[in-house]
């Protein structure tokens, strides 16, 4: 028995130090999969804009909210911008992260464009809409012997170069204006008819200027217009600042919690912090490896739930120590108090996972992320305390660490 209680010490030993090391270091010399270091930052982490929209209409369909995060992450996509993210907030609103970006002015100017392109004569009357744009690319165009231009060529569906070979003979000489949204882009003279649907786009363009009309148009048209309702920029500095005082405000606090378990329980308390310390490689691990954004809320989160994992030793620790004062054995003591404290645990925390399903649900972004790694945080806590610490606590009595003054008897 001995020997087995050794065994599984030095496993339980080793994969503390493996997890840490894992935890730190990662896989791979280039890219340390399942680093820590590699966890993915939010806004207040890293900087950044983050920008909240609400539809301009009344009652949209969960179609149209849908329709229209897929068209913005289209767009936030299409800038190369890899890391932003783009959710639905309640019913009506939209909110977009995106790291690293400074100029949120810019950011709003381009994402939140509902990109609805249309044809007009001289008399305003439409005569294509854009939603018969299949294409946008961006071309050099010369007329006669004019100097080239950078201009937008467009792709209609069939109907739309019906619609376009019609309007432009039904137009020659005259003029067809092409608007975005209320925004006049060119009107250009229609010259002969244009069977073939090919359409561009002039307007003194930039190459950069004409990719970005080119993309905004091939994202689609937003189904309702958006409204900023909230807009903000993040500087990298503060974050780097937020995340450096978070860490250390955990260091102090794990710490302290080691300290606390060691002098109040000893024996129960070494266990209780050699679980802490696979509890916190193990949180590092799935933070990584599920993708989780880290924000400073979610930190928050972890840190609580490590006072939940401590939370639930001093319920066993304390039932062990009513079970000793009754006289009872050592082992006795130790597999009656898990299993005295084990309903209470159980139920406290499955309380709390509710809780945190409700703000998941219902909770805008940084509470959302404060849910999520608390839930993650009760779930990892559970195992390590009734489990991980079980097997240290009956390995060390095992090893004739067995004073029931080292665990609160007399």
């Amino acid at each position: 028995m001995k020997t087995k209680s050794t065994l599984i010490l030095i496993g339980l030993l080793a994969a503390a130090i493996g997890l840490s090391a894992l935890s730190y270091f990662g896989i791979g010399s280039q890219y340390h999969t399942l680093s820590a270091r590699n966890i993915k930052q939010g806004l207040d982490l890293s900087g950044g804009v983050y920008i909240v929209y609400e539809a301009q209409k009344d009652n949209p369909t969960s179609d149209e909210m849908s329709s229209a995060v897929s068209m913005i992450q289209q767009r936030v996509d299409a800038k190369g911008w890899a890391e932003a993210e783009v959710q639905q907030e309640g019913e009506k609103r939209i909110r977009v992260e995106i790291p690293g970006v400074e100029d949120a002015e810019s950011a709003r100017e381009q994402i939140g464009q509902t990109a609805q392109l249309s044809f007009y004569d001289e008399q305003m009357n439409v005569l294509v809409e854009g939603s018969h744009v299949t294409d946008a690319k961006v071309q050099m165009y010369q007329q006669s012997n004019q100097q080239a231009e950078i201009v937008v060529a467009l792709e209609f569906d069939s109907e739309g170069k019906e619609l376009f070979r019609k309007a432009t003979a039904d137009n020659i000489g005259k003029r067809i204006a092409i608007f975005l949204d209320d925004t006049l882009l060119s009107a250009p003279v229609v010259n002969t008819e244009i069977p073939d649907g090919n359409a561009v786009i002039q307007g003194g363009f930039t190459q950069e200027s004409a990719k970005e009309l080119a993309d905004l148009i091939r994202a689609g048209s937003l189904p309702f217009k958006l409204e900023v309702l909230e807009m903000n920029n993040i500087g990298a500095r503060l974050g780097a600042e937020s995340l450096r005082t978070s860490l250390f405000a955990g260091v102090v606090g794990i710490s302290l919690v080691f300290l606390f378990m060691l002098i109040f329980y000893r024996v129960s308390g070494f266990a209780a912090d050699w679980a802490l310390v696979i509890y916190i490689a193990v949180i590092l691990l799935l933070l990584n490896g599920l993708d989780i954004t880290l924000t400073l809320p979610g930190i928050a989160g972890i840190i609580l739930s490590v006072g939940m994992a401590v939370d639930a030793n001093v319920i066993i620790f304390e039932r062990i120590k009513e079970e000793l004062l009754a006289g009872r054995t050592l082992k006795l003591a130790v597999n009656n108090g898990f299993s005295r404290a084990f309903s209470a645990i159980i139920d406290s925390n499955i309380t709390t996972l509710i809780a945190c399903a409700v703000l998941y649900w219902l909770g805008t972004g940084p509470i959302k992320g404060f849910a999520q790694t608390l839930a993650l945080g009760i779930i990892v806590s559970m195992f390590t305390a009734l489990i991980v610490t079980r097997f240290i606590l009956i390995g060390l009595i095992n090893m004739n660490f067995n004073n029931p003054k080292f665990y609160g008897g007399r």
